[in-house]
């Protein structure tokens, strides 16, 4: 019988495994995107990030002879338990090879120190939270993920319910073209002209001379807007200005319309570049000239994720997401860009899923999150 062994990463040796394990596992998979090396060190606790001040992680490997062939991150965390009332651990970063041999054990050993730190649940894959990458790819392995979306082997699924997890809620991701968005254009045009006449309702980017301070008013208002969403947790402040510091560099100004009403900002629909191409070639890493490559000449990415469109509970009657949306149509035409993804939309999302089906998106790929209860 095989040598298997699950090892919490304690040295730097094994966290540098646990870390290079995925170019291993997708090696020769043309869709497959490498993690951002750098942030993706401080999302499993590698290194400080703002994450960390508020959840306890702990990683493991798998090895089998000596080679390391598995991982995974058992994560607690406190904000989400404060906010829900409950005792529900996480698991995340999960890899292996396709042998259940391997990841069975290794899935056990997260839920066995899970529950030793009295939890009574665990639901995953998340990456480390809702609040960055959600889901395992269920649905859709014939194209690459956008830009902070997953992406997994198609036998992961069977791996991860052979371990006795089961379904606890779908994810889907939208694809639109361009032309889609001027349909949609027409068939709203009413609605968003009686919105705007009625409530007051003015749009505008991002503004250049406060970009830092309009991405952190974004990031408050997806806080408090996705306040009742299922699986919700707030950014911390400290995520919210770490996030800030990040997206600042990446955010195109013009791709992201802010609603005010009476100079109050109430809603904003936040729309991404899909660097993944640009991550590819420099093999997830940002120094010492990655960056550069990153960032530079963005009218040629063609590909754009709309993240949310996220409006303040006491607006969200009003319809304010319509004209949200039909703002954004002329920048998106002017910079370019051909195809858009709306992403992701929960399952139990009747009204969101309606929407983009009835302007023509097209469902394209499912992330699927699982649970398994730890108090037989």
């Amino acid at each position: 019988m095989s040598n298997v062994r699950i090892l919490p990463v304690s040295s730097r040796r094994e966290q540098r495994e646990f870390l290079e394990l995925p170019w291993q596992i997708y090696r020769g998979d043309p869709n497959w995107v490498p993690p951002l090396r750098h942030e993706q060190k401080g999302l499993v606790g590698y290194r400080r990030h703002p994450f960390h001040k508020t959840a306890t992680v702990q990683t493991f490997i798998a090895q089998r002879d000596g080679e390391t062939c598995g991982r995974v991150a058992a994560i607690v965390n406190h904000a989400h338990n404060d906010w829900h009332k409950d005792k529900l651990g996480f698991f995340g970063f999960f890899e292996s090879i396709d042998d259940p041999e391997i990841s069975t054990p290794l899935l056990n050993t997260a839920c066995e120190w899970l529950a030793g730190q009295g939890m009574t649940e665990v639901r995953g894959p998340t990456n480390p939270s809702i609040n960055y990458e959600w889901g395992l790819l269920i649905e859709g392995f014939d194209s690459p993920p956008m830009f902070m979306m997953t992406y997994n082997r198609t036998y992961y699924a069977r791996l991860i319910e052979a371990a006795g997890f089961s379904k606890i809620q779908d994810l889907y991701a939208y694809w639109g073209h361009v032309d889609m968005l001027d349909s949609m254009s027409k068939k709203h045009q009413m609605i968003d002209e009686g919105i705007r006449e009625r409530f007051g309702v003015k749009l505008r980017p991002l503004d250049r001379r406060n970009f830092r301070a309009d991405v952190e008013m974004f990031l408050h208002i997806y806080n408090k807007a996705l306040s009742g969403t299922w699986g919700f947790v707030p950014l911390t402040e400290a995520e919210v200005g770490e996030l800030a510091g990040q997206l600042k560099h990446m955010i195109v100004p013009d791709l992201t319309v802010v609603a005010e009403v009476e100079g109050k900002p109430i809603g904003v629909i936040f729309g991404l570049l899909d660097y993944n191409g640009r991550i590819r070639e420099i093999d997830g890493r940002l120094l010492p000239f990655g960056f550069i490559k990153l960032l530079t000449r963005r009218r040629e990415i063609k590909r754009m994720r709309v993240i949310s469109a996220n409006v303040l509970p006491e607006y969200q009657n009003w319809g304010v997401g319509i004209t949200l949306a039909r703002g954004l149509i002329e920048p998106v035409m002017k910079h370019g860009v051909e195809e858009a993804e709306f992403s992701w939309v929960l399952e139990s999302n009747d009204l969101s899923k309606k929407t983009l089906e009835k302007a023509g998106a097209k469902r394209y790929k499912t992330y699927r999150l699982y649970e398994k209860s730890l108090q037989a």
